[in-house]
């Protein structure tokens, strides 16, 4: 099973994002991952057996305890590894960009002893908004900003990302409510 730990913003904010990156003018070089799938991820922990599961959703448990809902809004659109070579598009995070670095922080000393090594670059909160179609694309003079959102997170969930005859499903196993 594939996994991740994330945090979807409500449906109303996703249809918004989807929405101003559709009216983006380079949107036409990136595949958009549908509204329904965009998700802040916090950390990939790639395939698990699922033996192994029970052991994660054990180790998340004291997510719980260790946070409390807060605010995040959306910012600009970028692109990785850059605007002039983009090859990935998602929307920034500017408030509560601390507060779910603290959290994918506090997921990543939860799991380490759990057998899950810790990711070695810095956590960049992000919301991948599509991927190129083959190309590099270039997303600079992008006239058009995502709406400022605004949501409340208020826990995390345990997801499951599954590949089929329609493209990936997402299904949650579990959620860490704060």
């Amino acid at each position: 099973m594939r996994i991740f730990v994330a945090v979807f913003p409500p449906s109303d904010v996703r249809q918004a994002l989807f929405h101003a990156a559709r009216d983006l003018p380079a949107s036409k070089d990136f595949r958009l991952i549908g509204p329904e799938k965009l998700h802040l991820t916090l950390k990939f922990l790639d395939n698990v057996a699922e033996d192994d599961l029970r052991r994660v959703t054990r180790a998340l448990g004291p997510l719980r305890e260790r946070h409390e809902p807060f605010e995040v809004s959306t910012s600009h659109f970028g692109a990785f590894p850059s605007e002039r070579r983009a090859r990935i598009l998602w929307a920034g995070v500017e408030e509560g960009s601390e507060s779910l670095g603290a959290v994918a922080q506090t997921v990543e000393d939860l799991l380490e002893p759990a057998g899950f090594g810790r990711e070695e670059r810095p956590y960049v909160p992000h919301l991948t908004l599509g991927r190129t179609r083959g190309r590099q694309a270039k997303l600079e003079d992008a006239n058009v900003s995502p709406p400022a959102l605004r949501f409340t997170v208020s826990g995390v969930e345990l997801v499951e990302s599954a590949p089929g005859a329609g493209g990936v499903t997402y299904s949650v196993l579990e959620t860490f409510s704060f």
